[in-house]
């Protein structure tokens, strides 16, 4: 189960394909993951891991609740 905090990026989309989230894709500039109507435009990859308000806007987007994020 991911604790709601830091995440490194491929955890975040590996966790974001058990939600249902296909991808990622090629953006123009960023890549995306989708699921039915919802499109994320994902962070590119950096050094550090996402962070918790980073990851806490993410989760708003995608319509994800902080209890299924950490019931996975």
């Amino acid at each position: 189960m991911p604790r709601f905090g830091p995440v490194k990026r491929k955890d975040l989309i590996k966790f974001l394909r058990q939600l249902g989230f296909e991808g990622p894709y090629a953006g123009r500039r960023h890549e995306v993951m989708v699921k039915g109507a919802i499109k994320l435009i994902l962070p590119n990859p950096h050094r550090g891991d996402i962070s918790r308000v980073l990851l806490a806007e993410i989760l708003r987007e995608t319509h994800i609740t902080r209890e299924e994020w950490e019931n996975l």
